[in-house]
């Protein structure tokens, strides 16, 4: 299906990808402290509003 050099870019891309996002977090942690102070309730709110969403039509059934 893949080679064996398609197999070692996705192994190699992944790797480098990886470590490239948490440097860059990393970097970033006190910029997203200061500015995105409340997004964890946001999110917990979306995920919320689907699950209500979910059995809304579960038990609308």
């Amino acid at each position: 299906m893949f080679t064996t050099n398609q197999i070692y870019f996705a192994i190699f891309f992944i790797v480098f990808f990886s470590i490239a996002i948490i440097a860059s977090y990393s970097k970033d942690k006190k910029n997203h402290k200061l500015h995105y102070k409340g997004a964890f309730k946001i999110l917990i709110g979306f995920i919320v509003a689907i699950l209500i969403l979910f059995l809304i039509k579960y038990f609308g059934k």
